[in-house]
């Protein structure tokens, strides 16, 4: 029996790098197999493109039971009505905290709700802490690692979105702490004789349990008796595990493709699960987009080169995937199993090429993840829908630009990696109000057509959009890059699509969140060591630092929140202009503390982030650079637009844009999570007085049942003492620890 150490952490820390491609950040295309790099200098001026829109308010009409309900002033967000963003945040800041508690501002409540392994309906027994709930029970129970979330108001059988006293909370599961969910840990087995990637085995019952805690929770909420805050209704209806063995659709211009052909559907029109889910959005219409980052680490890869072109070696290497592989700690590829049919169960998360062709083995079952997937909540018997038209990538989430009727729907993501990029798509099909609540079929409408772009950022402030579009941009069977024969090649080999087109490599886009009141487009860059360290990763303007911070090597340790107006205030626009709003860092690293941030706002490795439809920014952090000052937080904040700050210099001598300086009425920190974890995931009830986050890998036993030892992600749920709208005032009193 091996058991690793620190096996809680282990996904948490591990961030895929696999862009060996020397683009120099700002240039046109370039050969992949250049060594030397040349680095544009621009000017220094800008001149935001500053505008000021409410959210847009769209009708709907009452359909079937996912419809969406209400008056013509309904919409999928709720606009921001009577309620306004604040003049400046009044609450006391919560201090720095390592303990193994949560802590919330004075004057509110943070209570958990929904940990690991909760039932979701009757018949099935509590969690307890000996681990021994069977693996297919977790099929009917809360996943693990809780992640990005919505919460769905519900009038009726519809959605509502102004709807507050039920719901569906619908919340990803990104991975799981394989020690904590099995009765025996992380049990593995030796076999020396067996090929590489078999030498280490694991257990099939382990291996179910942990594909089962991955995907999708679907909960239905009701408000509490006494007004505050909700609980779970069991047994509705509408409550709903999508895992990774689930059925998915493959939408778009992908779907029948020969790249995603397999033994499980040699047409290519259907795969098994959803994985590794990350962050998470809306739809216009009202359906929950979930997002696959780190897809690779499920996957294996023997050594199959040989049989294989030189264009899909280096497709799957550009993921990740190089040859004798063996994924991560997950090893599902490995148990066991004379029974063909369990044999398969398995063998799917291997993309050895085997068989004589794709319809035989699993070679390309890789490339059925690392969509975004959307799903229906309230139709509970829907098959979720992978939209490749959105790109292959480790998405993080997915956002959209306010929404204007007759224009085009835009949307925004993130890939998670260090030195890869920030896209968006901009659907073929205009934006229609008739269209709130069409469900799937709406999906299909927006998010099967359309074009992809990627992000280059210039040196001056300026920015532009390369449309991903095959016979555009290089994107041909000429490519030195990667040949590409046609939309669908693009499409799963987005990353190699990007290279070509000299997108800016930026320090691990997260998450999106677009601002309601100037549509400024809002982007966490978590941090990258690499920066400024190997060549094809120098300093530049858009990620222009590289430092040493408490004896650690140089790189971008504690991260930054880009942002960026688009032309002439239309999110279709192939130009744009930027500044970074925000850099994390401890607030005594003087040198690199370039946004002035102090005790009450100081943080590092911006991850979560989420506009509420007031105005108000929420930034949530995934850090290892500063947890010996703090564990990850929530901090609230009330931002400006592009270009409201000045240039600054970095300790590297490089140029760049910041936007105001923080300050306590500006930025301030609102919670502290338990030692050890990740604060993620964010959504807010439409009547503003509930708000929910999730806790992931907390440590010590935050989360455990009462005597328990075994730590569980959980929702929290963080509610006004007295009951008001949050951070509707001040409160003058203590932190109050929860």
């Amino acid at each position: 029996m091996t058991l690793l150490n620190n096996e809680r952490t282990l996904a948490h820390e591990v961030v895929e790098d696999s862009n060996p491609t020397n683009n120099t950040d700002f240039q046109t295309i370039i050969n992949r197999r250049l060594n030397r790099r040349s680095i544009l200098k621009g000017g220094t001026g800008l001149t935001a493109a500053a505008f000021f829109g409410a959210l847009p308010l769209v009708g709907c009409s009452e359909d079937d039971d996912s419809s969406i309900v209400g008056d013509d002033d309904n919409a999928a967000i709720p606009a921001q009505g009577d309620l306004k963003r604040p003049d400046t945040l009044k609450f006391e800041a919560v201090a720095h905290s390592t303990a193994d508690t949560m802590t919330v501002a004075a004057g509110y409540k943070a209570e958990m709700i929904l940990p690991l392994g909760t039932p979701l309906n009757s018949g099935i027994e509590d969690w307890k802490d000996n681990r021994e709930q069977s693996a297919e029970s977790f099929e009917w129970r809360m996943g693990d690692n809780h992640d990005g979330m919505w919460f769905f108001g519900k009038n009726g059988n519809a959605y509502d979105a102004k709807a507050s006293e039920n719901s569906l909370l619908v919340m990803n599961h990104e991975y799981v702490n394989s020690s904590e969910l099995s009765p025996f840990g992380y049990y593995v087995t030796q076999d020396n004789d067996a090929a590489p990637i078999f030498q280490n085995r694991r257990l099939a019952s382990d291996v179910r349990r942990e594909v089962n805690c991955h995907g999708v929770s679907v909960v239905e909420l009701t408000r509490r008796a006494d007004g505050m805050g909700y609980e779970m209704v069991p047994d509705s209806k509408y409550n709903r595990r999508i895992t990774s063995s689930t059925t998915a659709q493959l939408a778009g211009p992908v779907a029948g493709s020969a790249l995603v052909k397999t033994k499980f559907d040699p047409t290519g029109y259907q795969t098994r699960g959803i994985n590794n889910n990350c962050g998470a959005g809306l739809s216009p219409w009202g359906t929950y987009l979930t997002t696959e980052e780190n897809f690779l680490g499920v996957f294996a890869r023997g050594q199959d080169a040989s049989q294989l072109s030189a264009g899909d070696n280096y497709a799957r290497e550009r993921y990740g995937a190089t040859e004798n592989f063996p994924g991560w700690e997950y090893l599902w590829h490995t148990p066991e199993a004379k029974d063909a049919k369990i044999a398969d169960e398995f063998s799917r998360w291997d993309m050895t090429a085997v068989g004589a062709s794709a319809a035989e083995d699993y070679r390309y079952g890789f490339n059925t993840f690392g969509y975004i997937t959307e799903i229906d909540p309230f139709d509970q018997n829907s098959i979720p829908q992978k939209r490749t038209a959105l790109g292959r990538f480790a998405h993080e989430n997915c956002a959209y630009a306010p929404v204007e009727q007759g224009k085009p729907v835009v949307f925004y993501m993130g890939d998670d990696a260090r030195g890869e990029y920030i896209y968006k798509f901009v659907s073929k099909a205009m934006w229609s109000n008739l269209d709130i609540g069409g469900g799937l079929k709406a999906g299909d409408k927006y998010l099967n057509d359309g074009t992809l772009y990627v992000a280059v950022f210039n040196e001056d402030g300026s920015g532009e959009w390369k449309a991903l579009v095959h016979g555009q941009n290089g994107l041909d069977a000429f490519n030195s890059v990667l040949p590409f024969n046609g939309q669908d090649e693009v499409l799963v080999f987005a990353r190699a699509a990007a290279d070509a087109a000299g997108a800016t490599k930026m320090d691990r886009p997260e998450w999106v969140s677009v601002s309601p009141m100037t549509g400024d487009v809002y982007v966490t860059l978590t941090n990258n060591k690499y920066r400024g360290v190997r060549d094809d990763q120098p300093v530049s303007a858009s990620n222009p630092r590289s430092y040493q911070s408490s004896g650690k090597a140089l790189g971008n340790d504690n991260g930054h929140i880009i942002r960026w107006a688009e032309a002439g205030g239309d999110h279709a626009a192939t130009s744009f202009e930027w500044d970074i709003y925000l850099f994390g860092a401890p607030s005594d690293l003087s040198a690199e503390n370039l946004s002035q941030l102090n005790d009450n706002n100081d943080f590092s490795s911006p991850d979560g982030l989420y506009f509420d439809p007031r105005g108000v920014l929420w930034i949530q952090t995934d850090d290892g650079a500063y947890t010996d000052t703090s564990s990850c937080m929530l901090l609230a904040a009330l931002p400006g637009k592009v270009s409201d700050g000045s240039m600054t210099t970095t300790s590297a001598g490089q140029s760049t844009r910041v936007g105001t300086s923080a300050s306590n009425d500006n930025i301030k920190r609102f919670f502290v999570g338990p030692e050890g974890c990740e604060v993620t995931g964010i959504t807010m009830a439409p009547d503003f007085k509930t708000l929910f986050i999730n806790i992931q890998h907390p440590g010590n036993t935050w989360g455990a049942v009462a005597g328990g030892s075994i730590p569980r992600s959980a929702t929290v749920m963080i509610t006004r003492e007295d009951g008001d709208v949050i951070l509707a005032e001040s409160f003058d009193t203590a932190d109050s620890t929860t």
